[in-house]
């Protein structure tokens, strides 16, 4: 605690000393006088809590970024992102670790709302085009109480801003080609105002698809349309509407095992042989269809200045289909994903004097079909064999009820919430398949599981103080979780070891009683700091984890499986840092350093394994993202570093993957107000300039030891130049 108030008198006695006079707003982060960072918070919230990419800030993720969430980010000093594909059109390929925490442990929101889905648990980051949204928002620590969490945020939560429908005519297209046959364009109208009402609309589409980087195979078709409508009715009350539609096809990349990275062109074979333990590794087996539909709408009610009332009925709907060869069995699996989602988000917000009181509740209602089934390989052919795993489902609930106030005056400002989330997991009935043909449904009571209630109490608070117009302090605390997840691999188990199982009177539904939430209690401590000539946003970072999913061994079978006992530690610092050098030059460098480890050993086998205090798995402790912004005439120059630390792949370090760092570059062209043309932008974007080999993905649990992790190598030099129009 002294070294924290000595640190806090050396930032203030600084800001007195250094800082000039300077009338730009201390809440942006400025290149070359466009904010691309911004502290973030709800609207009912005083106190900053997260970080906005801004539009322009996204644009620096180039084409990678016009179809990836995750990869819109990128800038963000504690966010690492790892890609199989560059293009931005590969789906479920990339991965995300917030302050080391796994992305897909964490919140997706559009206008709060949430985005997710199962197997894989989590946020669907390629389902939108980001041309059609204006800022993203992501929280880290302390949680906004009115965002709809969906399954949790122990990896933080996410938040779209929409570009909604514009208030004056406008047409834009833009067209991208690159390397592999890469080839994107994308369409968007906006109608502006219709008359008297003031109903304007806007709707997209786009089509993208090109050839692996490695391996047989395509990447796409992938096809996205959008619709947003916004109609206002004077000032007491606005009505907007969101639709999106979202479907990729798509040949799958072949992971790598430890012992293969080096060979980073070994992928899926582009012919069959007729032997099925080679064939698994057809690419004409190996696929997937990803569709995701998103419909929601936006109604407030504000009848006075102080009081408004906001209501946001939402429903989606994914269907995918994954074909994948499993390896010993030598068979192809195909993985269905059916899924319905429907729910509402109700808030009432009060505006009185210097405080902010906020309350709601989210409701929602979700039915998944999540199974799979079986397909051998007889010569040149694909012959069913039932259902690998299969149960019945209900509907599950979705209770969160909030409360939030906050107070502000001219320096000092506070907030707390406290959420309530109560989930209501349906009982399913389990099956198993017949092994001779028709290979049908056979009732299987061992494989049944009861309906579960999983709930948690989630607090945050908020305090700052302004002790002048260039130096802010703040402090936040929030509690964060995630509900019960990876419910396929249990399952698996169970199946594959069943007469075991039963031989020791366990069920699955005995298995089950061990998961519960995961929970993380985080603490940030930072300044906004802003000079004549620079920004600066230090934000030092604690946290305690509890509950994690962790392998445990079971004498009484001989097994290992997972439950839900496992306790981290993390803690770290992070630095947003701007320097103008002039009119024309900004250096930016956004460095991290990360230290989430494990709090025990992990038994398995019968022995503990020792990686109590080492670092979790695939969790850089160095991030670095650096570059600079070069301004002359119409012509933008954005050269750039992304440096990520040596991560493990496995829980006792026996297996490192190397530090790596990738040289990218983008310039830019921009002429304004020619003939009837509002702006014509040429973009060319370079990625991996010095044709850096190195492994992108580590796909892996947290406590995954040797030989349970895969790996994908990152994509080799590529490039792409977009022209974008605007009428």
């Amino acid at each position: 605690m002294k070294r924290l108030w000595l640190v806090c008198l050396f930032l203030t006695i600084l800001s007195n000393y250094a800082f000039a006079d300077d009338s730009k707003k201390l809440e942006a982060v400025n290149i070359s006088a466009t904010p691309i960072v911004e502290p973030t918070k709800q609207t009912e919230q005083t106190v900053f809590s997260g970080l906005e990419v801004t539009k322009q800030g996204m644009d620096l993720g180039g084409t990678q970024a016009q179809t990836s969430v995750y990869n819109a980010i990128n800038i963000l000093p504690d966010v690492s992102i790892e890609n199989a594909d560059s293009s931005g059109l590969y789906a479920e390929g990339t991965n995300v670790r917030i302050r080391g925490v796994r992305g897909y442990l964490g919140a997706m929101t559009v206008e709060g709302i949430p985005n997710y889905g199962g197997n894989p648990m989590g946020p669907r980051d390629y389902i939108y085009n980001m041309q059609n949204f204006k800022a993203i928002k992501v929280y880290e620590s302390a949680m906004p109480a009115s965002l709809g969490v969906g399954v949790g945020n122990r990896g933080g939560a996410i938040e779209l801003v929409p570009l909604w429908p514009l208030k004056t005519t406008q047409f834009k297209m833009q067209q991208t080609y690159g390397s592999y046959e890469l080839y994107e364009n994308f369409f968007r109208f906006d109608s502006g105002n219709i008359d008297k009402t003031n109903t304007r609309f806007s709707v997209s589409y786009s089509y993208g698809i090109a050839n692996k980087w490695r391996g047989p195979g395509e990447i796409g078709p992938r096809n996205n349309v959008n619709f947003m409508l916004d109609q206002p009715v004077g000032d007491v009350f606005d009505a907007k509407v969101f639709f999106n539609y979202n479907f990729v096809k798509q040949n799958l990349y072949r992971a790598l095992t430890y012992a293969q990275i080096d060979d980073t062109n070994l992928d899926y074979n582009s012919s069959k042989t007729s032997v099925a333990s080679k064939d698994i590794n057809y690419f004409g087996y190996n696929h997937g269809d990803f569709q995701n539909t998103d419909f929601f709408s936006i109604l407030t009610i504000k009848p006075t200045n102080i009081f408004d009332v906001v209501l946001k009925p939402y429903y989606s709907k994914e269907n995918t289909r994954i074909w994948q060869g499993i390896s010993p069995q030598n068979i192809v699996q195909k993985r269905t994903r059916d899924i319905d989602r429907k729910g509402i988000i109700a808030q009432f917000d009060l505006n009185v004097n210097h405080f902010k009181v906020s309350s709601g509740m989210q409701y929602e209602v979700s039915n998944r079909d999540i199974y799979s089934q079986n397909y051998a390989i007889l010569g040149d052919n694909l012959s069913y064999r039932g259902y690998g795993v299969f149960a019945t489902t209900g509907d599950s609930y979705i209770k969160s009820p909030f409360l939030q106030v906050a107070f502000e005056d001219q320096k000092f400002k506070a907030q707390a919430g406290i959420k309530y989330f109560r989930f209501n997991d349906s009982a399913s009935q389990g099956y198993v398949t017949s092994k001779t043909a028709p290979y049908s449904l056979v009732r299987a009571p061992d494989l049944d599981r009861k309906e579960r209630l999983y709930d948690i109490w989630l607090p945050n608070v908020g305090l700052s103080y302004k002790f002048s117009d260039e130096f802010e302090l703040y402090a936040n605390y929030g509690r964060n979780f995630i509900r019960p997840y990876a419910y396929m691999p249990l399952v698996n188990i169970y199946n594959s070891n069943r007469a075991k199982f039963q031989q020791a009177h366990i069920t699955l539904d005995d298995l089950f009683d061990g998961y519960n939430i995961e929970r993380s209690d985080n603490i940030d401590l930072g300044a906004r700091i802003r000079g004549s000539w620079f920004d600066l946003l230090p934000t030092f970072f604690y946290s305690k984890q509890k509950d994690l999913l962790t392998t445990v061994y079971d004498p009484r079978v001989k097994l290992n499986y997972q439950q839900n006992i496992g306790k981290a530690t993390g803690y770290g610092f992070e630095l947003a840092f701007n320097a103008y050098v002039n009119d024309y030059l900004t250096f930016f460098f956004n460095p991290s350093f990360t230290r989430l480890t494990y709090d025990n050993d992990i038994s398995y086998q019968g022995s503990l394994i020792g990686c109590k205090d080492k670092q979790i798995v695939d969790v850089p402790k160095w991030l670095i993202k650096s570059g600079f912004i070069v301004n002359y005439d119409k012509w933008q120059f954005i050269p750039s570093v992304i440096y990520v630390g040596s991560r493990y792949a496995d829980a006792n370090h026996t297996q490192e993957v190397a530090s790596y760092a990738t040289l990218n570059a983008q310039i830019n062209y921009t002429l304004k107000n020619i003939y009837k043309m509002h702006e014509l932008k040429l973009s060319l974007q370079l990625n991996n300039i010095l044709n850096k080999k190195y492994i992108a993905v580590i796909n892996s649990m947290d406590d995954a030891l040797a030989g349970n992790t895969s790996f994908y190598p990152g994509e080799p030099f590529n490039a792409s130049l977009t022209a974008s129009l605007t009428f």
